[in-house]
């Protein structure tokens, strides 16, 4: 099979990721994460082979993952770990919807608020 006929290979594991449901890559981009100019060259993995985001997504279709050591979300601050699950959360659930549309722009598929900061961008702030 052509290497462009694989799909996206996971870069921890180097398994295919087949769905976008699974996709590490566009669930950082939905939740804003990722800039759009980085989506082509930035490496693919499975959304579980990074359990430090896969820890946030608290949905009952998802099964929970677990982290040891420092970046834990038990030992976290809580109102860090709810923003944090509240985004991550919602990101996969748009995965979940896009998976099922065709005619979705890439441009639109992150998040309303990521949108809208990519949009309108805060003035910049540099001093001289």
């Amino acid at each position: 099979m052509a290497k462009c006929e694989e799909g996206y290979l996971c870069q921890v594991c180097g398994g295919e990721v087949e769905d976008i449901t699974d996709s590490d890559l566009y669930l950082r981009y939905v939740i804003g994460q990722l800039d759009p100019e980085l989506l082509h060259t930035t490496p693919e993995r499975h959304i579980r082979c990074n359990p430090v985001l896969a820890q946030y997504i608290v949905d009952d279709r998802f099964a929970p993952v677990t982290v040891d050591g420092p970046f834990d979300k038990r030992s976290l601050d809580a109102e860090f770990v709810r923003q944090q699950e509240s985004l991550v959360t919602r990101g996969w659930r748009r995965l979940i919807e896009l998976a099922s549309q065709t005619d979705v722009s890439l441009l639109d598929y992150p998040l309303p608020e990521v949108r809208a900061r990519w949009q309108h961008p805060p003035p910049n702030n540099h001093h001289r």
